[in-house]
């Protein structure tokens, strides 16, 4: 049963492919709800609360107690989700959550943890490569006063994670979605394939991180 929160219908990602599929399911069921309805949002067609999806709408709706729940979104919410899904009678064993957004930052010791938005960076330059960080929402030009993305992320207080900054411990391992990217200096070890890490590359064409 796939429970979702959107604003509206305008924002409900993949709502009509999601639908669609549903179909196909014998006994399929689905609960929306969207925050803010707009104004061609129909109660019963296009989703079932007005409101956002909370512990009080789960407690609602009898979800079966040998349920296996999978959760996405921010941190808050994914939080919340679970401690409600415990408070039914899920067992913990069979929740599993994926953050949609930033990951938390990790900066051992040396760098508070970003409390600004991911931004732009100050003189940001007009050429080089692109550089996306898809999960902050921002695309900036790469500058080649960076010594590595991850000096570019920290520019734009982007969430990053990193300890060794010279290729060694693969905590600022991320998802490369898309672009190609080198490395000075070369690490010891290589990223498993389809990541990078950011600590100590640069790119050479326009590129997509998963941060």
């Amino acid at each position: 049963m796939p429970l979702h929160g959107a604003r509206n219908g305008a924002e409900e990602p993949f709502a009509a492919e999601s639908r669609s599929l549903l179909q196909a399911l014998p006994s399929s069921h689905r609960h929306v709800c969207y925050s803010r309805p707009g104004s061609g949002d129909a109660a019963g067609r296009d989703y079932q609360t007005a409101g956002r999806l909370t512990a009080s709408v789960l407690a609602t709706l009898d979800l079966p107690r040998d349920s296996d729940a999978y959760i996405c979104g921010p941190t808050e919410f994914m939080t919340e989700m679970s401690s409600a899904l415990k408070d039914l009678g899920v067992d913990a064993t069979r929740i599993r959550t994926e953050i949609f957004g930033p990951a938390p930052a990790i900066t051992p010791g040396v760098m508070p943890t970003p409390t600004r938005p991911p931004h732009h960076p100050e003189s940001e330059a007009t050429d080089g490569p692109q550089v996306g960080f898809a999960r902050s929402g921002l695309t900036v030009h790469w500058d080649s006063r960076y010594a590595s993305l991850l000096n570019l992320a920290e520019a734009c207080d982007v969430p990053a994670r990193w300890s060794c900054r010279t290729g060694v411990c693969h905590t600022c391992e991320t998802g490369l979605l898309s672009g190609t990217i080198g490395y000075a200096p070369d690490p010891v070890d290589d990223p498993a394939d389809g990541n990078v890490l950011i600590c100590c590359s640069q790119p050479v064409d326009d590129t997509v991180l998963d941060m």
